[in-house]
């Protein structure tokens, strides 16, 4: 299964990065702490060039922390292209003086060139719709300037700011590469809420959910429904959640819209508590999961 959602202002959003990375000194890239591969955009690679890159790993305090330190160090080790170096650092849902004041002191260290008394520091951030960029935006800022939802593509323009430290910060919308061919990374990208319900069934991301998750962290799963077994089966692990949380129909019958919605909703808001989809060995030797 391939997933091809690409709005035409994303078209835009390609050639105003292109012409952005240029004149910026480092390229701000934002990944889902929970799912850093799949929500690494491959077109950025090439679009960046040999400017530093430093990955910001959003949504650090709803992913597993340990599978998170193995990201941050994997990420620093890949190779970066010429003079360009790559730092790795998790960040958090909530606005806090830790990446109020790191983001923009990393930046400044990264940076390659040192007459910043002619002109000021330069950072463009890139990502994934939905990945939490507005959320960084604001937060470096210390007040909301970039609007914030739960939807993805809320921004569809370039914005500008310009940081307390003399810092300017561009924000571009959301980027998606045009095809993904990876299934795994398409429902992962769906239930973080990268991709619309439009262009992927919700049922489906929920019977992705269940099977993912019953392998890695049934007992969360357990715990949160309260459930003393966890069915193996995918499809009966989601009738049972939404015999749980009352997700029923007329004469007792399981909704499993609504039940899909109760676990979907519960994974991205951390109520399942922090879970990765991704760990670093599951890309080892080319392979996937």
């Amino acid at each position: 299964m391939s997933i091809q959602w690409y709005p035409g202002h994303m078209t835009k959003a390609r050639k105003a990065i292109s012409e952005a990375v240029p004149t910026c000194d480092v390229v701000i890239e934002v990944l889902d702490a929970r799912m850093p591969r799949s929500s690494e955009n491959p077109l950025f690679a090439d679009i960046r060039g040999d400017k530093p890159v430093l990955k910001l790993l959003s949504k650090g305090d709803l992913a597993d922390p340990e599978a998170t330190r193995e990201w941050i160090a994997a990420l620093e080790r890949e190779p970066a292209k010429g003079v360009g170096r790559t730092v790795a650092i998790a960040i958090t849902t909530k606005k806090n003086h830790d990446t109020f004041t790191r983001v923009p002191a990393l930046c400044m260290q990264m940076a390659t060139r040192t007459n910043f008394d002619k002109r000021a520091l330069r950072a463009l951030v890139v990502g994934i719709p939905n990945v939490g960029k507005s959320t960084l935006v604001n937060t470096l800022m210390g007040r909301k300037v970039a609007e914030v939802g739960d939807e993805p593509a809320v921004t569809k323009s370039l914005q500008r700011v310009i940081l307390k430290s003399g810092m300017m910060l561009s924000d571009v919308p959301g980027l998606m590469w045009p095809k993904i061919e990876d299934e795994g990374a398409s429902l992962r990208l769906a239930l973080g809420g990268a991709i619309p319900e439009t262009a992927i069934d919700f049922e489906t991301i929920a019977i992705f959910a269940c099977r993912c998750l019953g392998e890695r962290y049934p007992d969360r799963l357990k715990a949160r429904y309260k459930l003393e077994v966890l069915p193996t089966n995918p499809d009966e692990l989601l009738v049972e959640i939404g015999k749980r949380r009352g997700a029923l129909r007329a004469g007792g019958k399981v909704d499993i819209h609504k039940a899909a919605d109760v676990l979907v909703h519960d994974f991205r808001s951390g109520a399942l508590g922090p879970i990765s989809l991704e760990r670093v060995a599951d890309f080892s030797h080319g392979h996937r999961r």
